[in-house]
């Protein structure tokens, strides 16, 4: 899946988020697109790391004290 591809994926659900929400006010949609988004995107880098914190890093572009605060706050560790 290339960039454009994601990017359009994301597009559409929020399209239908907001469709879904109607009239109702939308709020926090940054944090809920980033956490929903941040969790799987770290599962699939792990596993492709195949667990090592240092590789899964350096694949995602951030510090490795970074990934594990991540890590810890999606219970992934």
């Amino acid at each position: 899946m290339s960039k454009d591809n994601i990017q359009q994926a994301i597009s559409k659900n929020l399209e239908k988020y907001f469709h879904d929400l109607g009239e109702q006010p939308a709020s926090n949609i940054y944090d809920m697109v980033v956490l929903a988004v941040e969790k799987p995107m770290l599962e699939m880098v792990m596993s492709r790391a195949e667990s090592n914190q240092s590789q899964a890093a350096e694949m995602l572009g951030i510090n490795r004290n970074t990934l594990r605060k991540k890590l810890q706050h999606h219970g992934l560790i």
